[in-house]
């Protein structure tokens, strides 16, 4: 079954409750005092880019659970374009749609479309990243992203030996290598997934069992604009060069999403790492990665990545599905977190949602069990 037909089969299971929701937004044509009819209601939906699959899951699983509640969804992709993105957003205000939810590229280059939104009276979910220096924000939906960084972090010193997947103490002594990766400094999650697993590293740092042999231990060293392939891979590229020209070798990487990951590996294998010490003249580090992309899955399979943390887009939207239904009712979302996400102008009532890491012996019942992958194509690494 492809992922979107699975995918749009859970979303009709989630579709069993509410059929109707109360409450005017911008554009409804309801009268005072009236329940507008899902079908007279559109939400729309703002996404970053097509260039990542977790970011048409997402918005793929939105839009399939909204419409199979009835509601109209007008769902637009940026290209990872800050002006595209500011366009798109302005012209859902501008139709009169009652309800946005957004992912944004730049999470503060909105500021003035959410002026414009709350004039209207269109709440505004921001979907997983957090959209700051504006109190034109209602809701956030995402995951712990603090604990994702933390999740990245015990991965890293699992797959080096530091710690047993239990919690408990590995046999592993080092000293070892490692480079930090993060993600883009516009994106506030950035931050957290950085900082989470920066402090759970900090100990082995501080007394030497870890090493980052660059130097580059900061957040803006690390970063990566965009999250970007080919940027992640250029980076890499270039700590090999400076810091690695000694025949000194890196025993791992902390990697903020899978698609970084990827560019890291890429420049690893140009450089003569491989999988294991029998197939290439150097190991392959131990690498994370975020969102369990389906190329990325294969190659934990395959060995070659360490692991990923699985955050479930279908649960991420069904929450916000959830919360655009309360506002749509005139009522307020269930928040279970209501300090952490200060976006800078206030503290945004929060839907805190689990993860789980992912290593090779966890795929089948974390990944292929659950539908979000087949076996197949995990095998062939490729989605449908």
């Amino acid at each position: 079954m492809s992922r979107k037909l699975r995918l749009t089969a859970l979303a009709g299971a989630l579709a069993m409750g509410l059929v109707a929701c109360g409450g005017s937004g911008a554009g409804s044509s309801s009268s005072a005092g009236e329940s507008a009819a899902p079908a007279d209601q559109t939400i729309g939906v703002s996404m970053p880019t097509q260039t990542s699959e977790r970011w048409i899951a997402d918005g793929n699983a939105v839009k399939d659970q909204l419409e199979k509640k009835g509601y109209k969804v007008d769902l637009q992709y940026a290209n990872n374009d800050i002006p595209t993105q500011s366009q798109q957003v302005d012209q859902m205000i501008t139709q009169g749609e009652d309800l946005l939810v957004v992912a944004a590229i730049d999470g503060t280059a909105l500021s003035s479309q959410l002026q414009a939104a709350a004039d209207a009276g269109i709440p505004v979910i921001s979907y997983d990243r957090l959209i700051r220096d504006t109190p034109n924000v209602d809701f956030y939906v995402s995951f712990d992203n603090y604990k994702v960084g933390v999740a990245q972090g015990t991965a890293l010193l699992t797959g080096l030996g530091l710690l047993n997947k239990d919690g408990s103490k590995g046999t592993a002594t080092g000293p070892f290598n490692i480079e930090l990766f993060a993600g883009s400094l516009d994106d506030n999650n950035a931050g957290f997934f950085f900082n989470g697993a920066v402090d759970t590293l900090k100990p082995y740092l501080d007394d030497g069992t870890l090493v980052v042999k660059s130097g580059q231990t900061s957040i803006e060293q690390a970063a990566t604009l965009r999250w970007d392939q080919e940027t992640a891979q250029k980076r890499m590229e270039d700590l090999l060069t400076k810091s690695y020209n000694d025949g000194s070798k890196v025993a791992g990487v902390l990697s903020p999403y899978d698609g970084i990951s990827r560019g890291v590996i890429t420049a690893l294998q140009n450089a003569g790492y491989g999988p294991t010490l029998t197939s290439q003249p150097l190991a392959m580090p131990v690498i994370t990665g975020q969102d369990a992309e389906i190329a990325s899955v294969k190659l934990i399979n395959d060995g070659v990545q360490s692991s990923t943390v699985f955050k479930d887009t279908r649960t991420l939207a069904a929450q916000a599905v959830t919360a655009a239904e309360a506002f749509l009712k005139g009522d307020k979302p269930e928040a279970n977190d209501t300090k952490t996400y200060d976006n800078g102008q206030k503290v945004v009532p929060s839907y805190l949602l689990p993860i789980q890491t992912v290593y090779k012996d966890d795929i089948q019942k974390v990944l292929i069990d659950s539908g979000y992958w087949t076996a197949d194509e995990v095998a062939k690494g490729q989605a449908g």
